[in-house]
């Protein structure tokens, strides 16, 4: 990005690092962190002693705040979104926060109209739909 733009993440100016980065919900970090914490507790006779502080805390919040727990349904919610062409950083916001209706979607990530996709409301609607299938099954 120049020097000359401005970042504005309601139209999706982050700047290409972020633009090209892998995000991760919350949701598919718990996972990752379950199965690292998993991972120490079977190699020490006391996981505490393997385990950071900082560990702990970032494990503690991505779980408080998963909206999916099981891991078919987190697999589901990434291919959901992945089908609409967001931008990771589209995805990870709308995986995280859960919006219910079309109006709160464009709310919390107002990029996704002005990008010359074809999302339209229906288009938008659908998709809520179908996370909100997959969070009612989990």
């Amino acid at each position: 990005m120049s020097g000359e733009e401005e970042e504005n993440a309601a139209e999706l100016k982050i700047g290409d690092e972020f633009l090209k980065a892998k995000c991760l919900m919350n949701c598919e970090v718990s996972l990752i962190l379950e199965h690292k914490y998993e991972q120490l507790q079977q190699m020490s006779d006391d996981p505490m002693n393997q385990v950071s502080q900082v560990f702990e805390k970032s494990l503690q919040y991505v779980k408080r705040f998963s909206r999916y727990k099981n891991p078919d349904a987190v697999r589901q919610v990434r291919e959901i979104l992945s089908r609409y062409q967001l931008a990771e950083f589209e995805l990870c916001v709308l995986g995280n926060l859960c919006p219910e209706t079309v109006e709160e979607a464009i709310a919390m990530v107002p990029s996704i109209k002005n990008r010359g996709r074809a999302l339209d409301d229906e288009a938008i609607e659908k998709m809520l739909n179908d996370l909100s299938l997959i969070k009612r099954f989990e």
